[in-house]
């Protein structure tokens, strides 16, 4: 949990919280078994955000599903080069399974917003270009999907795209994001309109997914335990991210070689940085080229198991707003709890 003045680790049975925790954890352990409006039983358990932590559900729900059915869907959060990266080279290398297929999920209007030519606010209506026909934009963001395809196939294993369609996307657009993704390595490319349709609006997704799982894979890892912190950091950064290399700062490199010498150096590496970006500039949309992935920092999750370097301006706590919610929560005459929407 830190480090003494003399710089060796405090634990937390040091502190004599080793037992609370664990008291608290006892039942926390245990997945929570759900299903789907249609009743298909899912296991919910752990969500954290893969821009800041592994965002991957975890392994006793994972090794309890595959007990109980023959195809098992696991999710890996956020872009395919965090979530799926830390899916394949943190939780694989830790559970020891081996994926059969990885299902990659886009949207016409998020690769249109990866040509960089649309500023979204949160709170108000998105540009007209992301909502009508607009394929030049398409055309400049689609590199985004064959890098993401290309990662997912550097771990060995087929990669089936999903295209998450909304009402708003023409046919020309889910055309076009077919053709290329398939010319990009994709097994398959399917339209999902499970939200609109439920289960039957996936069909012929989950048969390419079930196909997908019977062609040849090689499962591989991407970088060894045995490679130093700054080696899987700039492994990560250049196959997955597509930088030319990696600049540390002087805050990042004491607190790298402070692990190291602590030996923590063989743990895997969990990369906190922005949702927005192949690289760790926001702003960098597409396939970004020609950049030098920016680590500020680093730290040590010991229990968890992981390394996470800090890349750019990211945060690992996200900030409230001016007026958070809590500000209009309260309890009515009736006893009735108010301002939770």
């Amino acid at each position: 949990v830190g480090y003494d003045t003399d710089g060796k680790p405090v634990t937390a049975e040091d502190i004599k919280a080793a037992g609370a925790m664990t008291a608290i954890l006892k039942d926390a352990l245990k997945p929570t078994l759900m299903q789907t409006l249609e009743g298909t039983p899912a296991l919910v358990h752990t969500g954290p955000f893969a821009n800041i932590a592994h965002g991957n559900s975890s392994i006793v729900a994972d090794y309890i599903a595959l007990r109980s059915a023959d195809y098992v869907v696991t999710e890996a959060g956020f872009g395919a080069d965090m979530g799926a990266e830390k899916f394949f080279d943190i939780k694989c290398r830790a559970s020891g399974l081996k994926p059969d297929a990885a299902l990659l999920v886009a949207t016409v209007r998020a690769l249109k917003t990866h040509s960089g030519q649309f500023e979204i606010k949160p709170g108000k209506p998105l540009p007209e270009g992301l909502t009508q026909e607009n394929l030049a934009a398409l055309e400049q963001g689609i590199g985004n999907l064959e890098k993401q395809i290309e990662n997912v196939r550097q771990f060995g294993v087929p990669v089936v795209v999903a295209i998450n369609r909304f009402p708003t996307d023409s046919d020309a657009e889910v055309a076009f994001v077919k053709e290329r993704a398939l010319a990009a390595g994709a097994s398959a490319a399917h339209v999902s309109t499970l939200f609109a349709e439920g289960g039957k609006g996936g069909e012929d997704l989950a048969h390419a997914l079930v196909k997908a799982c019977d062609e040849p894979s090689e499962f591989k890892l991407l970088y060894r335990d045995e490679d130093s912190l700054k080696q899987k950091i700039e492994t990560i950064a250049q196959k997955i991210y597509g930088a030319d290399g990696v600049d540390y700062e002087p805050a990042a490199e004491e607190q790298l070689a402070k692990f190291e010498a602590a030996g923590f150096g063989k743990l895997p590496i969990c990369m906190a940085k922005t949702q927005y970006s192949l690289s760790h500039d926001p702003k960098l949309k597409g396939r970004p080229t020609g950049f030098r992935f920016q680590v500020r920092d680093a730290r040590c999750a010991v229990g968890a198991g992981f390394v996470y370097p800090l890349a750019g301006a990211i945060m690992t706590m996200p900030g409230l707003g001016k007026a958070p919610a809590g500000h209009q929560m309260d309890i009515d005459e009736n006893g009735d709890v108010v301002g939770m929407m």
